[in-house]
């Protein structure tokens, strides 16, 4: 049996206006995952616990199978896995993202115009060489990058610069929020002499290193991952699933489907008993308000993974399939909600109830805990 979750992070929304009231979901042109879901099992799931932060950190958490509420330290300790830094006990990493605030103080941009990794790379190193010391700036992608400090920082309440697009850039509160204001501030003189929309960075999602058993432990199989986003890497790192590498795979709207589809292929393929797909295209587009991109999304993931992947899943034998998104994330609101997401189960080998997966198709059925579902799956 083989085992293939698929991510569209943040592509559950709610009615939109300029879709007539319908959702992304609704609209997009998907004949393959409309087939999957005719011949599955359609549901709800809460995949981020009442009193979390509806984020991808919790949501993907949930996915894989590890109970948030037990295992969640922060957003930022995970991506710094995914770099390989290791946080010692006195120690927390905070995200460092490259943002545009404007001089009226709004957050304009929480991506700094997405930046490409050579220029974004450059910023880091000039942050290092003119503030580090006590703390510490390493390079990810794009506009995502880790800040490591000293623990004394960790209850300050540092909001995500996602959640500020629109609105006054709001800084850090309570204890080290002086500092970490302070971080914020000189970044700007540093940012202003080099070739970026960016204009600061924002510090937030701070943790320390999270302590969690690896999948086979938990699941009893191994598996691999393909992801462009940190945070889902650095998941991957900590519990022990292969990390895989896609030329051209972005945490943009341009990424390699097709690279993502055939790394899940080749990983099936060589051993692997489990492959996670995720993409972040939809997460993006909510965030940014293109509805048209969020919908193109969905009909990406129908036309360039899910068609061919079914076929050759097929030919290695039986498979059951998981999709779900981490999140919520409306184009309305442009930011992560907290509310039920639908997930569809299939199995090539027991045809299901069927059903229609969107958010009205699953709006009336009762939320299961989002952790729950990959251990029933595989069971």
């Amino acid at each position: 049996m083989k085992y293939v979750v698929c991510i569209p992070d943040g592509c559950a929304d709610e009615p939109v206006p300029e879709l007539d009231g319908r959702t992304p979901l609704e609209v997009a042109v998907t004949p393959t995952l409309d087939a999957l879901a005719a011949r599955g099992r359609v549901g709800r799931a809460r995949v981020i616990p009442e009193g979390l932060p509806p984020g991808s950190d919790v949501g993907n958490m949930s996915i894989l199978g590890y109970d948030p509420r037990r295992h969640h330290t922060g957003r930022a300790p995970i991506e710094a896995a995914s770099l390989g830094l290791e946080l010692a006990s006195d120690q927390i990493a905070f995200r460092c993202n490259l943002v545009t605030v404007g001089r009226d103080g709004t957050m304009v941009d929480f991506t700094g115009g997405h930046p490409d990794n050579e220029v974004a790379g450059a910023v880091v190193d000039g942050l290092q060489a003119e503030l580090g010391g006590p703390v510490s700036f390493h390079a990810g992608v794009g506009f995502r990058h880790i800040l490591i400090a000293p623990d004394d920082w960790l209850d300050a309440v540092c909001l995500p610069p996602h959640d500020l697009v629109g609105s006054a850039a709001v800084g850090p509160t309570g204890p080290g929020a002086a500092e970490l204001s302070d971080l914020m501030a000189r970044s700007l003189p540093i940012l202003a002499g080099l070739p970026t929309d960016a204009t600061q960075i924002w510090l937030w999602g701070q943790g320390r290193r999270p302590n969690m058993p690896s999948f086979r432990q938990v699941h009893g199989i191994d598996g691999g991952i393909v992801s462009a986003v940190d945070l889902v890497r650095g998941l991957g790192r900590l519990t022990g699933l292969d990390v895989v590498d896609v030329e051209g795979a972005t945490a943009w709207y341009d990424t390699n489907y097709e690279g993502k589809r055939d790394a899940a292929v080749a990983g099936l393929a060589a051993g692997a008993d489990l492959f996670v797909i995720h993409v972040e295209a939809s997460d993006e587009a909510g965030h940014a308000g293109h509805t048209a991109e969020k919908v193109r999304a969905m009909e990406n993931w129908d036309q360039r993974i899910l068609a061919d992947l079914v076929g050759e899943l097929d030919e290695m034998g039986t498979w059951r399939m998981l999709i779900m998104p981490d999140h919520a994330t409306p184009l309305v609101t442009r930011t992560h909600s907290s509310e039920p997401v639908p997930y569809l189960v299939v199995d090539s080998a027991e045809a299901g109830p069927g059903g229609v997966y969107t958010e009205a198709g699953v709006a009336q059925l009762r939320a299961e805990p989002g952790h729950e579902l990959l251990r029933s799956l595989i069971a």
